[in-house]
């Protein structure tokens, strides 16, 4: 399995964990409401660029070789693998 990396996604990641940091001060710092809210969803936003960036470094990569290459059973468990996750990601949004 190939190491996922991307200097964009740690760059996401980042700053999902700065913003995280900001929402925790805040609440500390008893802010209002509304602007805690509003750095959470940007939080949840920057969370849903990195899992799209995650997938798509995925698709192009482990999921790519796999599907290329000759291993019946490999390629089976990478589409089982995408499959899951993507459930996943529809529960999500339900």
């Amino acid at each position: 399995m190939k190491k996922c990396h991307s200097d964009k996604i740690i760059t996401t990641f980042k700053k999902a964990r700065s913003s995280t940091d900001k929402i925790i001060e805040m609440l500390e710092n008893g802010e209002y409401c509304v602007d805690i809210m509003q750095q959470n969803l940007a939080v949840i936003g920057l969370l849903r660029s990195a899992h799209r960036q995650l997938m798509e470094n995925h698709l192009n990569t482990c999921f790519k070789d796999a599907v290329e290459s000759k291993n019946v059973k490999r390629q089976k468990e990478m589409a089982e693998e995408i499959i899951k996750v993507a459930q996943m990601v529809i529960k999500e949004a339900k």
